[in-house]
């Protein structure tokens, strides 16, 4: 990976980690002061707090994010501490689909009169799993990688003895 598209990469990070940590705290001034009182329409206090545990899912997803990067950069990508990152990712896809789901649940008894809607929601969490699969398996494919890292090592090691 190119120096520019690690910095272009690491500049696309904090201006999307900065807005994500603004918006949670301008949601957190909400939920704290009650400045913005409910008018019915919306629970808006478990939407609140939905969004601002939603947010964090994407902001552990953008920190795991940076670190592999950083690995890349360095060359070490390639070993068993991504995995670590890796995990982080796919578990916090997997509770922002969780958290997905808990916004369906609340919506759901506004749309009685057209259940369609939260059928689609449904359907968008299920989505939102399929995303962590897909990085399941790309994880797989850095295991294999790695494997294949260790044992072109372990065969060096054995060319440079008989050599």
């Amino acid at each position: 990976m190119g120096k520019l598209t690690v910095r272009a990469l690491r500049a696309v990070l904090v201006v999307v980690l900065t807005g994500t940590v603004l918006v949670q705290a301008v949601m957190v001034w909400a939920l704290v002061s009650g400045s913005d009182p409910e008018d019915g329409s919306l629970p808006l206090t478990p939407l609140r707090v939905i969004t601002i545990l939603g947010i964090g899912t994407a902001q552990v997803a953008l920190v795991c994010v940076w670190r592999l990067v950083t690995m890349v950069r360095r060359g070490t990508v390639f070993s068993h501490a991504a995995f670590r990152y890796v995990d982080g990712i796919i578990g916090a896809i997997v509770a922002a689909a969780l958290v997905w789901f808990a916004v369906t649940a609340v919506n759901a008894p506004g749309q009685r009169e057209d259940p369609g809607v939260t059928l689609i929601m449904g359907g968008i969490g299920v989505a939102i799993l399929g995303v962590a699969l897909i990085v399941l398996v790309l994880r797989m494919l850095l295991a294999q990688a790695v494997a294949r890292d260790v044992e072109a090592a372990l065969m060096q090691a054995e060319l440079d003895e008989v050599i």
